[in-house]
């Protein structure tokens, strides 16, 4: 095969590709850099005075108010133990709602005169920052030309050091707020939310005789799955380069049918930069477990263990920063788009969600007898309830423009949201919305037919992978949230949506038992209740059938298809005030949440649009062109020669140009249409005027792949993207 003097040299690049060399002692021992890097409790303890100690524990574990007394010693601990490991700089690391991560870099040395420098960093310094706001997505909260922004330590998210080639920086995780408190960032709303849920689960435990306990607190486990390509057939490609997307491509002609490339051997190549990635995330104490080929060629997957929300949503974003650079390492790009390819599996970013605390564990372990365990039932029912009442809401904290290529696709959950329990559960709950539960499906055995193999354990039931939110054994994982975005904003929808229940929960059994019913019965007459009343959001079929959305409009579910179907769901009188009630957000920041949202739609897809254009138009159509003439030429010297030529492939060829010259000026028109004024009317034409132009454009773009000589063709194809790692 011959390619284009671009896509030849990539190939050839990639063909001569060298692995790094190893960047560490072969004596180095896994466990012992667990950490390394991470301002830790057992940090604290061997370097802060005891009672200060004492006082960061107690806000960590149990919640309490962080004393402002303490933070210069800490502050001057942090920095000792910092300077020790090279760094020479500190940055509040924040999560403006870019959804990405930032930070600004101080140097912790100041002069004092006659040339020396002194090393200063001040409790006042690691409490507050104030880096420019102005030019991060607001909403509408702040004007443009006001700059005042704050950054507050979180101290339930540990510092870090980050290291460089070149220098070390000190990373102190903290929100980002205006000058009225107001958050313009992820973390704030998502510590306000676990806050809340924290105290109506507490409330909850109380009835059921739990007190004096440490503070109760969301779980996550978020599993990241990506696709890596190598970097010369990435920068080759505009789309991925700007977009990371293609927004051309055919498929190849062997894709992910034959289901071989799921938990397949890891390449070399690959399995050399998962060890790489995973020793940095252990140095920064990223509890990285599993790691295995996913169902694309080209796409792999990463599971962390649980952590509390903030941090596991801190180091999700610390994670895609990491890989990134590491795999430029590599010489490869990581893609994080949730469908970097047409017709190729996409990417989600499932989060395993549970809450509890040390002492109780997740309070969604169901035990042996879940029938019995009314503690679990209540949780669970808890869950229920939230799912059915919020779906909305749920659906709308993972719209996206990227995202919206991939839900309701055969490979991930549908726009319809809805819990599946699996056969134990729903048996549980099926009993109690006729009265007591009296009986739980066992665990069954499995036995294999080898005499030399075990006897295997089976659960009392299986994993439905279409739901949106399944409960998987010990917690319930939301598998709607796309690869690229951050945890952060659907654990706040999650923890405010189950403080709303658990709320309900613990005011209804309070009152109930006040009014002298036994305890155990209210319980019972609660989880009849929301079962009956909330149960038609439980489905355990096929999540992709073609049935399960007329049954679900049946049931009044909503099917939310797109971004902006969903986004409008945020300032519902009934969402605000359930934000509000629970101090998560006021009705301001709900406001500005709805109109990022549209924003960054109407952003993505008019990037996506001019990018189409324009290697459509200066790429693709001169490719074409010229085989087009090629073809002319030679079908003029047959018919010069006497000699009949057959037209077809001239005929095909000139139509599917035409095609998309036609599709080029219809977009070009799209572009510069007026798309109105405001946040929607801009999205409603991104969705409207763009993305159809576009449709187009790539149908004819390739249509025109199959069929133009290669050695023409100017893009890396998905067959040398996928499949030359």
């Amino acid at each position: 095969m011959t390619a284009n003097t671009t896509r030849r040299r990539a190939i050839e690049q990639v063909e001569a590709y060298v692995p790094p060399p190893v960047s560490f002692a072969a004596t180095e021992v896994p466990g012992e850099i667990y950490g390394a890097n991470v301002f830790s409790k057992t940090v604290m303890q061997q370097r802060l005075p005891k009672s200060v100690y004492r006082s960061v524990i107690a806000t960590i574990e149990r919640g309490a108010r962080l004393d402002p007394l303490v933070a210069d010693a800490v502050a001057s601990a942090m920095k000792d133990w910092a300077i020790e490991k090279g760094a020479t700089h500190y940055a509040h690391v924040f999560y403006p709602l870019t959804g990405l991560t930032a930070e600004k870099h101080d140097s912790f040395f100041e002069p004092v005169g006659d040339g020396a420098t002194l090393a200063e960093f001040a409790g006042k310094t690691l409490v507050q920052g104030e880096p420019d706001a102005s030019s991060f997505p607001n909403g509408g909260l702040r004007n443009t030309f006001e700059a005042r922004g704050y950054t507050g330590w979180d101290v339930t998210s540990p510092a870090y050091v980050l290291e460089n080639p070149n220098g070390n920086t000190l990373c102190i995780p903290t929100v980002f707020v205006s000058m009225t408190g107001e958050a313009l960032d992820h973390k704030t709303p998502l510590l306000r939310s676990q806050q809340a849920m924290g105290e109506q689960a507490e409330r909850v435990l109380a009835l059921f005789g739990h007190t004096d306990l440490n503070h109760v607190v969301s779980f996550c486990g978020p599993e990241q799955e990506y696709f890596l390509v190598d970097r010369h057939f990435f920068l080759a490609r505009p789309d991925l380069l700007n977009a990371g997307r293609t927004l051309f491509g055919t498929k190849p002609p062997k894709g992910q049918e034959f289901d071989d490339h799921y938990f397949g051997a890891i390449p070399e190549r690959v399995l050399g930069f998962m060890m790489d990635t995973e020793r940095e995330l252990f140095k920064l104490g990223i509890p990285a477990k599993t790691r295995h080929n996913e169902v694309a060629p080209g796409q792999f997957e990463i599971a962390p263990m649980f952590e509390r929300g903030n941090i596991a949503s801190d180091h999700q974003q610390l994670l895609m920063t990491t890989f990134k650079s590491v795999a430029k390492k590599h010489g490869m790009e990581i893609l994080f788009h949730e469908k970097p390819f047409a017709g190729v599996n996409g990417s989600g970013k499932h989060v395993n969600f549970s809450l509890g605390n040390s002492e109780l564990g997740s309070l969604f372990v169901p035990g042996d007898n879940p029938h019995d365990n009314a503690q679990f039932l209540v949780f669970c029912a808890a869950v229920i309830r939230a799912v059915h009442l919020y779906s909305g809401l749920l659906r709308a904290s993972v719209a996206s423009a990227s995202n919206d290529h991939r839900l309701g696709a055969n490979e991930a959950p549908p726009a319809i949201i809805s819990i599946f329990l699996g056969d134990q559960l729903a048996d549980i709950f099926a009993q109690i919305a006729k009265g007591p539960a009296t009986s739980s499906k066992g665990k069954g055995s499995m036995t294999i037919g080898v005499d030399t193999l075990p006897v295997l354990p089976t659960d009392p039931g299986d994993r439905n992978r279409t739901s949106p939110f399944a409960f998987t054994g010990n917690r319930f994982e939301f598998r709607a949230p796309g690869s690229l975005q951050t945890v952060a904003a659907p654990m706040t929808t999650i923890n405010t949506i189950m403080a709303d229940s658990l709320d309900h929960i613990a005011t209804t059994l309070e009152a109930d038992v006040a009014a002298g019913t036994d305890f155990d019965a209210a319980v019972q007459a609660l989880l009849t209740e929301i079962i009956n009343e909330h149960g038609d959001v439980v489905f355990n079929g096929d999540g992709y059938s073609a049935e399960w959305p007329v049954e679900a409009e049946r049931r009044g579910l909503a099917n939310l298809r797109t971004t902006l179907d969903a986004l409008p769901e945020l300032v519902t009188e009934p969402a605000m005030a359930l934000f509000e009630k629970y101090r998560v957000f006021n009705h301001r920041e709900m406001h500005s949440r709805y109109e990022i949202g549209l924003e960054q739609y109407a952003l993505t897809i008019g990037v996506e649009a001019r990018l189409t254009l324009e290697v459509g138009g200066t790429a693709i159509l001169p490719a074409a062109v010229r085989y087009q003439t090629e073809l002319a030429q030679n079908v003029g010297a047959l018919t010069a020669a006497g000699i009949e030529p057959d037209r077809s492939a001239l005929e095909a060829l000139s139509a599917h140009v035409a095609e998309l010259r036609s599709g080029l000026q219809t977009l070009r028109a799209a572009l510069a249409a007026d798309p109105g004024h405001d946040a929607k009317s801009e999205a409603e034409h991104a969705r409207d005027g763009l993305l159809p132009a576009m449709t187009a454009v790539r149908a004819a773009a390739d249509a025109l792949e199959e069929i133009v000589a290669d050695d023409l063709w100017p893009l890396p194809t998905y067959q040398e993207m996928l499949y030359i790692l």
